[in-house]
C-alpha cells in the first residue's frame, strides 16, 4: 500500500530511546528499541489524565534535586533529556567543572596495565565531588568513547572511581588523543525521567499530543498558533493549480508529528515535509513526494494523482496542515513542465535519501545545535548507534562521512581516527557541504525537499545558476525562503481567497491552525547557497550570503 511520507524520519526514532537505555543498563549492549506500540497512546482522555498524574509524582520527586545556588530550576521541558558536554578526559590532564549538584567537580583518567602481559589494557576514571547545593541532590554522568558508553551518578562528596576493564581495538589510540567524553545530564536521574515523560506526548496521535506539540513549538520557536475558522478543509479546483506549485505540510500529532516538531526546532522551519505539484503530458495533476512507503514497506520517492493524494491527507488521523505555494508569475512562464515531469518519472520508486538528512541541517561548527547539543553529543550518538544498528547507521551517516573524507568502508571510530590524522575535528567534518552528484550504495541521495529543488533545476527555474549550488544543502525552510514564489495574493484563485482569513500570498487548504512561514519568499538564489548558515533557536538568524 502506498502511504504518503513525512520526509523520512523513521530511522531517527532510535536516538530518542538511547537515553532510556542509558538509565537501564550499566554498559550499553548492542540493541535498540526502535518503535513503541501505538496503543500506548490510544485514548486521549485516559492518557492525558495518566500523564498529568504521573507527571505530578515525578515533579515532586524532582524538586528535591533540581535546586541551583542561584535559585530553583525545575527543568520541566523536553530538551532536558539532552546531555551537556563537560569535556574530555585525556591521560595526564585533569578536568574541572561546576555540576548541577556539586559546585566543585574534578576528574582525571589513569591507564592501567594488564597483569598477564604487562600491556596497557584498561583505565580508571577518578571523579572528586564537593560542595553540593543540597543534601538530596545528585549528578548523573554519561562517559563515552566511539566504542562504549557507560554512566554513573554521584550522591556524596567524596572520591569516586569508574573502571574500564578492557579496551576495544582502537579505543586506547582514541583515548590517548581525544579522551573519554564526559556528559552531564542536567536534570539528574529523576529529572531526566521527568523530561522523558514530557517527550512522550509529542508522539501521541491524540488531541493531547497535538496540544503538547503546539506548546513545544510556541515555547522554543517564539511563535503563537492561531486557530482557523471552519471548514478546515478547502474545496480546491485542481485545474487552477499550476505545475511546479510547491507543497508544504506540517503535522502536530502522531509519530511523524513528534519528529517534525523536533526537526522544526533544530532547523527553524515552520513546516516538516514537502511535495511538488507537476502535470503529465495529458495535463493531469500529480503530486511527487519523497519518503512515501511502497508495497514492500520501503520508503521511496513516489508520485500520486492529485485527487488520491489529497483524499489520503484529508482522512489522515494525524490531521496534517497543507499549504500550496505557487511560483511567481514570471518564473511560472519559464518553468519547463515537461522536463520536471521527466525528472519526477526518473526518480519514481528510487530509495529515499537518508544519507544527507543531517548534513543539510549542519553547516557550521557550533551554531546549528540548540543548546545543550553540540558536535560532541552528535558524535557520541553516531558512535553508539553505529555499534547498535550498523545498517541504519551506514544509511544515515557512515557513507556520507566517508564521502567527505574520500574514504570507503570506514566506521565511525575509524572515521574519527582518520580526522585526527588529518588534523581536523569531527565537528569540522560534519560541516563539509553535500554534493548533488555524490553516488551512494543505493544511488543519489534525495530527500523530500531535495526532490523539489532538483525538479526545479530540471525545469530551468534557476537559469544560469543551475549547478552553482547544491540542492542537497537545502532544508524545508531554505526552500520556502527562496524568492521564487508568488508575492501577490490578488493573483490567487477565488477558492484560496475564500479560505484566507488573513491576506496571504499562498493557499492553505487543510489544517486546524494557520500556517505562517516566516521569511517566506525573501532570499534570491545565489552561488554556494546555504552551505554556511547557522540556525540557532529561537531567532534562527540567517546572515546574508551564507
Amino acid at each position: 500500500m502506498w502511504r504518503p511520507g513525512s520526509c523520512g524520519l523513521r530511522y531517527l526514532s532510535c536516538s530518542f530511546w538511547i537515553l532510556l537505555i542509558i538509565l537501564s543498563v550499566q554498559e550499553l549492549p548492542v540493541f535498540c528499541i526502535s518503535q513503541y506500540s501505538p496503543s500506548l497512546f490510544a485514548y486521549d482522555d485516559e492518557y492525558s489524565a495518566l500523564h498529568a498524574n504521573m507527571g505530578r509524582i515525578i515533579r515532586v520527586l524532582t524538586k528535591s534535586q533540581l535546586r541551583f545556588s542561584g535559585g530553583e530550576n525545575l527543568l520541566e521541558s523536553a530538551e532536558d533529556i539532552l546531555p551537556k558536554y563537560m569535556g574530555s578526559l585525556i591521560p595526564g590532564k585533569e578536568l574541572s567543572w561546576n555540576g548541577t549538584c556539586f559546585h566543585e567537580t574534578k576528574a582525571s583518567i589513569n591507564l592501567t596495565l594488564n597483569g598477564d602481559n604487562n600491556q596497557t589494557d584498561g583505565a580508571v576514571v577518578s571523579v572528586e565531588t564537593d560542595s553540593p547545593h543540597s543534601w538530596t541532590c545528585l549528578d548523573l554522568y554519561v562517559f563515552c568513547t566511539p566504542y562504549r558508553i557507560t554512566w554513573d551518578f554521584y550522591f556524596l562528596s567524596r572520591h569516586h572511581t569508574l573502571t574500564i576493564k578492557h579496551f576495544f581495538d582502537g579505543e586506547l589510540y582514541h583515548i590517548k588523543r581525544k579522551g573519554v567524553q564526559v556528559f552531564l545530564m542536567p536534570a539528574g536521574m529523576i529529572g531526566t525521567l521527568h523530561a522523558l515523560w514530557d517527550v512522550f506526548p509529542l508522539f501521541s496521535n491524540t488531541a493531547f499530543g497535538e496540544r503538547r506539540n503546539v506548546q513545544f513549538i510556541e515555547r522554543h520557536m517564539n511563535t503563537k498558533f492561531q486557530l482557523r475558522d471552519k471548514p478546515w478543509a478547502v474545496t480546491v479546483n485542481e485545474d487552477e493549480i499550476s505545475t511546479g506549485t510547491f507543497i508544504v505540510l506540517s503535522k502536530l500529532k502522531g509519530r511523524w508529528g513528534g519528529f517534525e516538531t523536533l526537526e522544526k526546532w533544530v532547523t527553524g522551519s515552520f513546516a516538516g515535509h514537502t511535495a511538488l505539484c507537476v502535470r503529465d503530458p495529458e495535463g493531469h495533476l500529480w503530486v511527487a513526494e519523497g519518503g512515501v512507503e511502497n508495497e514492500k514497506g520501503e520508503e521511496v520517492i513516489g508520485r500520486k494523482r492529485w485527487e488520491e493524494w489529497l483524499d489520503y491527507q484529508v482522512h489522515d488521523s494525524s490531521d496534517p496542515h497543507i499549504t500550496l505555494l505557487p511560483l511567481h508569475s514570471s518564473l511560472q512562464a519559464k518553468f519547463d513542465g515537461k522536463k520536471a515531469w521527466q525528472y519526477v518519472c526518473e526518480m519514481d520508486g528510487k530509495p529515499y535519501g537518508y544519507h544527507n538528512m543531517i548534513f543539510s541541517w549542519v553547516d557550521v561548527v557550533s551554531d546549528n545545535y540548540p543548546p545543550p547539543v553540540d558536535a560532541h553529543v552528535v558524535a557520541s550518538i553516531m558512535s553508539i548507534w553505529t555499534r547498535m544498528q550498523p545498517d541504519y547507521a551506514a544509511n544515515l551517516w557512515v557513507e556520507a562521512l566517508n564521502k567527505r573524507l574520500r574514504t570507503t568502508d570506514l566506521d565511525v571510530p575509524e572515521i574519527m581516527r582518520e580526522c585526527s590524522k588529518r588534523g581536523i575535528t569531527f565537528a569540522q567534518l560534519l560541516t563539509i557541504p553535500e554534493r548533488d552528484d555524490w553516488e551512494y550504495s543505493d544511488g543519489k541521495s534525495v530527500t523530500c525537499n531535495v526532490l523539489v529543488m532538483q525538479a526545479y533545476m530540471a525545469a530551468g527555474l534557476f537559469g544560469n545558476l543551475t549547478g552553482k549550488f547544491q540542492a542537497t544543502e537545502f532544508t524545508v525552510r531554505d526552500v520556502y525562503m527562496l524568492k521564487i514564489f508568488n508575492d501577490d495574493e490578488k493573483l490567487l484563485p477565488e477558492w484560496c481567497h475564500r479560505a484566507a482569513e488573513v491576506p496571504m500570498p499562498y493557499c492553505q487548504i487543510l489544517g486546524r491552525y494557520r500556517m505562517f512561514l516566516p521569511a517566506y519568499n525573501s532570499v534570491p538564489p545565489y552561488e554556494n547557497m546555504n552551505e554556511r548558515c547557522p540556525s540557532l533557536p529561537p531567532a534562527y538568524q540567517r546572515p546574508a550570503g551564507c
